[in-house]
């Protein structure tokens, strides 16, 4: 899983039919203290999440396993809105 926060959107008129009704959304990964990791992934959202709310994103197989996504062309989905997380440093 990564932890990641909602940057924006993308629009697709033109695209597998398989995908319609589906919501795209671009996830920026995150590092445990907040800041930002490179890269950008877009992901489906399956939860309803929010402008720069932090999700937890699945990849791969995974994806294709989310909630709505059988049988979809999905890499990545979002299937958490995070509320809080602790974690400690070693």
């Amino acid at each position: 899983m990564i932890i990641g926060r909602i940057l924006g959107t993308v629009v697709s008129t033109q695209k597998d039919e398989r995908l319609h009704g589906k919501k795209l959304l671009i996830v920026k990964p995150i590092n445990l203290d907040g800041s930002d990791q490179s890269g950008y992934v877009v992901a489906v959202d399956t939860v309803g999440a929010g402008f720069h709310e932090k999700v937890l994103v699945v990849a791969g197989s995974s994806a294709r396993l989310a909630e709505g996504n059988k049988d979809c062309p999905v890499d990545s989905a979002i299937v958490g809105v995070i509320d809080s997380f602790e974690y400690e440093q070693s």
